[in-house]
């Protein structure tokens, strides 16, 4: 990973956003989520999220992007969205200041605050018995 600062602001660039997600998922290159092998290649994009890689693992033979098998797979906010909850989070403000804030129904800022939180919980878990993976 590069020395570069990570500022807020830098990540509510969609290109930005995903390619920091690439990077802290796969610091060595991408491999399958689901056989773990690196032979992979490049197979077009998402649909609606233009900057979101779409693969093809040659191990395996399954697609995956770059959300596949994340907390961020399968919801309908964009990722710069995720980014800013996360970061309201971390001013420690309601859900329903979150979600007036991202002008998001408070139902699935809720549902998101909370996948949010269990993954930082597991990451905390992971770190403290010596097992550290994002």
């Amino acid at each position: 990973m590069n020395n570069a600062i990570l500022t807020i602001t830098s990540l509510l660039n969609e290109e930005r956003c995903y390619a920091e997600i690439r990077n802290l998922r796969w610091p060595s290159g991408v491999t399958c989520p689901h056989c773990e092998s690196d032979n992979i290649i490049k197979k077009g994009h998402h649909d609606k999220q233009v900057v979101r890689q779409r693969y093809l693992c040659n191990g395996c033979g399954k697609r995956f992007d770059d959300l596949s098998e994340t907390i961020f797979a399968s919801h309908h906010q964009p990722i710069t969205v995720w980014v800013l909850c996360l970061y309201l989070m971390g001013l420690n403000i309601s859900n329903a200041q979150i979600a007036e804030e991202l002008d998001q129904n408070l139902s699935d800022t809720q549902q998101m605050c909370s996948a949010l939180r269990d993954m930082v919980n597991k990451k905390k878990y992971a770190h403290t018995a010596g097992r550290s993976r994002i």
